[in-house]
């Protein structure tokens, strides 16, 4: 069967199969910023134009319960192997119970997605690499993508929790972090780590800091938890923020259940 669509060239092609393989083996991987926009065919001024996106973003007020400033906003689609994305309805945001102890079986509702977020061409472009990218670990024909756009804000007083609940899984199939911005913040190291099934302990299979725009960190959720340390301001005269967009891809089990979990 063939992979998801979009455009590709040669080199880029490349790329994807050298993340694809990446995941497979040591199911996580890190590509840099130049080799996401090669894939994407995306230039600075798309960055640019796509990081403008974090400036409308709204409180997260579950997050305030554990004393972070957070702002979020909150999409949910279907991605089909043809490439063609679908807006799902706009439900509550539910992860398995297994996943996530602050929020056990607990609706979240946020604000949905911009209209300008979901027309952005760097969004479409983006989501559907992570489709083929995907495919090397389910060779679904659809794929349930939940989009979290995120800031992160800390202060001289308070630290930025990117990771409340601590080393965790969201209970999908493939998990993504891309960075789009950081401004006055140290700190916000992620971890990706092989759970020991002996209870021994978890092994850390790759730490690294984003710092860099376009930077996307994968992992098979599956295999794999990951945390992210807190950041703080570098001058604590001014706040910090650190701005990511993580995606989820789950393979499509069923439209009932897929509506709100995972």
């Amino acid at each position: 069967m063939e992979d998801i669509a979009g455009v590709q060239t040669v080199k880029s092609a490349g790329e994807v199969a050298e993340a694809r393989q990446a995941l497979l083996s040591r199911r996580t991987h890190l590509m840099e910023p130049a080799v996401v926009s090669r894939c994407v065919g995306a230039g600075e001024e798309d960055w640019r134009r796509f990081a403008s996106h974090w400036e409308d973003l709204e409180p997260d007020g579950y997050a305030a319960r554990q004393g972070t400033r957070r702002l979020r906003r909150y999409g949910h689609f279907t991605l089909h192997r043809t490439g063609s994305l679908r807006p799902m309805p706009h439900l509550a945001f539910v992860q398995p119970e297994e996943t996530n102890p602050l929020h056990v079986g607990e609706d979240r509702h946020f604000a949905p997605l911009t209209d300008a977020f979901v027309a952005d061409p760097l969004f479409k472009a983006l989501t559907r690499m992570l489709g083929r990218i995907a495919t090397c670990l389910h060779d679904a024909d659809e794929w349930s993508v939940k989009v979290h756009p995120f800031r992160v804000v800390a202060s001289a007083d308070s630290d930025g929790q990117p990771t409340p609940e601590g080393r965790h899984r969201d209970g999908v199939t493939l998990v993504t972090s891309l960075m789009l911005g950081r401004d006055n913040a140290v700190g916000g190291r992620s971890t990706v780590w092989e759970p020991d099934g002996s209870g021994a302990g978890d092994t850390p299979v790759l730490a690294t800091t984003l710092h860099e725009r376009g930077t996307l960190l994968l992992g098979d959720d599956r295999a794999t938890l990951h945390e992210v340390e807190p950041i703080r301001p570098a001058d604590a005269t001014r706040p910090a923020r650190r701005d990511v967009l993580v995606t989820t891809l789950t393979a499509h089990r069923g439209a009932e259940r897929d509506a709100q979990v995972g």
